[in-house]
């Protein structure tokens, strides 16, 4: 956490003579571009493995006609089949569950009052007027929504609103060209059908995320979905 925090504050010196009071903002939306910046080789093997997995289409269809009264052993052809192409049907898990450790972190060092024994210097850095370590519900309780923190936060909500949407449109598409689990017939797994339908809506919970973790956190979700949306529509284009 030391050492983090160390990281975060220089980041934020370097960053001063352009953002000013805001500088510690600015230097965790560059951790998080250099974290997703490290996890985009993982995101290319994943566009390259969900392409593959699309190439796969015309021999699964085959599959499921030759094994249509077996489902276990049409579930075992289509793995042997991904085993034999080597293609991951997980490889796209990759990159988010790379991040995990970055946020969490980052999370951390701005719910924590005090690291290494020291109070947490963090915790006085401020994006325009919102504090770094703040929630939207301390933004509330302190000018309301059109107070000077809540703005910062209408602001934030507004970015990933739009976010989301062009996500959800991302991901209906990519559905509908049938290369989001390909592999898998949703009427023979119950509850599959409803979970596919739910998955184009998933972004929107990140609404959710920024108004309950710290703002730094939120910074973090933000920066890192505007990236994963910019980088989906480049690489599966």
């Amino acid at each position: 956490m030391s050492v983090f925090a160390s990281l975060v504050e220089h980041l934020a010196d370097l960053l001063q003579p352009l953002f000013g009071a805001s500088a510690a903002a600015a230097a965790v939306v560059l951790f998080t571009a250099l974290v997703r910046l490290l996890v985009h080789p993982l995101s290319r093997a994943a566009a390259r493995g969900q392409k593959a997995r699309a190439e796969l289409q015309p021999r699964i269809a085959e599959l499921r006609r030759k094994h249509a009264k077996n489902p276990e052993r049409l579930q075992r052809a289509v793995l042997d089949l991904h085993t034999e192409e080597k293609v991951s049907p997980l490889s796209g898990c990759l990159p988010s569950l790379c991040q995990i450790p970055a946020f969490f972190l980052l999370y951390h060092l701005f719910s924590s009052s005090s690291i290494g024994g020291e109070a947490n210097a963090l915790l006085s850095h401020q994006l325009l007027a919102a504090p770094l370590g703040g929630r939207w519900a301390d933004a509330l309780g302190h000018g309301g929504p059109v107070g000077g923190a809540g703005l910062v936060y209408a602001a934030l909500f507004a970015v990933v609103a739009g976010v989301a949407f062009f996500s959800y449109r991302l991901t209906k598409r990519t559905m509908a060209d049938r290369s989001v689990l390909p592999e898998v017939d949703a009427q023979r797994v119950p509850g599959l059908g409803a979970i596919t339908g739910v998955m184009p809506f998933m972004s929107f919970f990140t609404l959710v995320t920024v108004a309950v973790v710290p703002l730094a956190a939120a910074l973090y979700v933000v920066t890192s979905t505007t990236w994963s949306v910019v980088e989906r529509a480049v690489l599966y284009r």
